[in-house]
């Protein structure tokens, strides 16, 4: 039997390690659980621009793309439902990014809290697809992966 999806979006979702190669993650206000910094592709912007939007309204900090790593879909792992109770199927674009500057801020309603963690150390209520994302932003694959 195949799962109600309400909507289809395209996202973003983009990694930025430290100087100390820790990730920056973002504990989320939809559902609590921490996570890669992400969100939707508005109507009207390209996904480089929606990545660097993204990350600036949910953290503070500006950043520039350095690679693409990978395109998500699977409804396995990109399927989400809800408190509202609407379920939603994310198509996304993951990207490595750099901090060209800002400062970390969680003034973002979106934000509960913002924490570089080291990349063997993460949190134990991290959203479930985002270990796999680390690995393959880890891997250093030229082509991106598509999953």
């Amino acid at each position: 039997m195949t799962q109600q999806i309400d909507n289809i979006w395209p996202g973003v979702a983009i990694i930025i390690f430290d100087e100390e190669n820790r990730v920056l993650l973002q504990k989320r206000s939809d559902v609590g659980l921490w996570g890669i910094p992400s969100g939707h592709v508005e109507a009207g912007e390209t996904v480089i621009e929606a990545a660097i939007r993204e990350v600036w309204e949910e953290t503070g900090l500006n950043i520039r793309i350095n690679r693409l790593i990978g395109v998500y879909s699977d409804p396995k792992s990109q399927v989400f439902k809800y408190p509202n109770g609407i379920t939603t199927h994310f198509i996304t674009i993951y990207f490595e990014g750099k901090v060209t500057g800002g400062q970390i801020s969680c003034s973002s309603p979106e934000t509960l809290e913002l924490r570089y963690f080291p990349i063997d150390d993460l949190p134990s209520d991290i959203l479930p697809m985002n270990p796999q994302w680390l690995k393959d932003a880890l891997c250093n694959q030229e082509a991106p992966f598509i999953r």
